[in-house]
């Protein structure tokens, strides 16, 4: 009588008969299915699974440090008055879940260096004021140094993502009080950071529901935020745009109430080159529900993953022809006497 042949174990996409081996052990490397191993008497084989090739495309993992220090104005949503972590590096973690990403959160601007800087693939600032001294929240400050290898760190080729007040950071000339100058372009003199991060922060009015267009819905974290989208937020409105960025949103200020948005449309979401470096900036952020709501998040992802080079986007200057008069901010609102 002929013998039943043994029962195989059959891997469809290598066309692989293997003998049913015990233990089966899954490999995973980076999160991803790689393989198993099995084991029989005086031999371990290594099977490759389904999910082998998917291993080759896995996301690299990257470490990522949030500064968030305030030398001026302290937002909750960032702070650590009622404990650690924040509500804005709860949402990080939660990220860091779903993707292979660290993130060390941090307020001390004395750790600014090139040593310290070369261990993240992105810097994300979420600060306020002239992070060169300690100021409201008293922690440590940045000397000038720290503060050019910044720059060099992202010329180099590394990342940074603002968010929020990162553009309330650094005024040109300190202009620590919203005097008559903070209302004006200074351009090429306007502070290397300004330069650096693409725009600079005047004043906000209250909050309210604005409508912002999708101006490259090709971007990393824009393709589900529609044509359009409208927030409750704190809104900044912003001067001193540089000629070189690429924006992806233009907030409908006209729409809007208040002296701070009597002018026209501008960008509230963009990104630019800095040398070898990739540089991202996104206006909104002040609010809880921002952080959770998903279209953020969304540009969150798509802002990490194109900083750390995951992925790539045609970035064209292109501010003058999708904010034209971005550059006339709103008048200034004399003193009351």
């Amino acid at each position: 009588m002929a013998k039943s042949p043994p029962h195989t174990n059959r891997y469809e996409l290598f066309d692989v008969t293997i003998p049913a081996l015990v233990p089966i052990i899954p490999l995973r490397i980076g999160g991803g299915f790689l393989g198993c191993l099995m084991f029989k008497p005086n031999a371990v084989l290594l099977a490759l699974g389904l999910a082998a090739s998917l291993s080759l495309h896995a996301e690299p993992a990257h470490k990522l440090l949030f500064f968030t220090k305030s030398s001026g104005f302290e937002h909750s949503v960032i702070s650590w008055k009622t404990g650690q972590p924040s509500f804005a590096e709860k949402i990080f973690n939660e990220l860091g879940t779903k993707h292979p990403w660290t993130f060390e959160f941090s307020k001390d601007g004395s750790k600014f260096s090139p040593a310290y800087l070369a261990g993240f693939d992105a810097v994300i600032f979420y600060t306020t004021g002239d992070l060169t001294s300690a100021g409201t929240d008293g922690q440590p400050a940045m000397t000038p140094e720290g503060k050019q290898a910044l720059f060099d760190y992202v010329k180099s080729g590394k990342g940074f993502i603002g968010l929020h007040s990162a553009t309330d950071t650094f005024h040109t000339a300190n202009e620590a009080k919203k005097g008559e100058d903070r209302y004006a372009n200074h351009g090429k003199d306007a502070d290397s950071y300004v330069q650096f991060i693409g725009g600079e922060f005047i004043i906000h009015g209250s909050q309210q529901v604005a409508t912002n267009k999708v101006i490259d819905k090709a971007f990393p974290g824009f393709a589900d935020a529609g044509e359009s989208f409208a927030f409750n937020e704190e809104w900044y409105s912003l001067k001193d745009f540089t000629s070189d960025i690429h924006v992806l949103t233009v907030i409908d200020a006209p729409g809007m109430k208040g002296n701070p948005y009597q002018r026209p449309a501008y960008p509230t979401s963009w990104v630019r080159q800095e040398g070898k470096g990739r540089v991202f900036y996104t206006a909104m952020g002040h609010r809880d529900d921002i952080w959770t709501n998903p279209v953020f998040q969304n540009i969150l992802v798509g802002a990490i993953r194109w900083t750390t080079r995951d992925v790539d986007a045609a970035i064209p200057p292109n501010l003058k022809a999708v904010a034209p008069e971005a550059m006339t901010n709103p008048p200034f609102p004399e003193p009351k006497k």
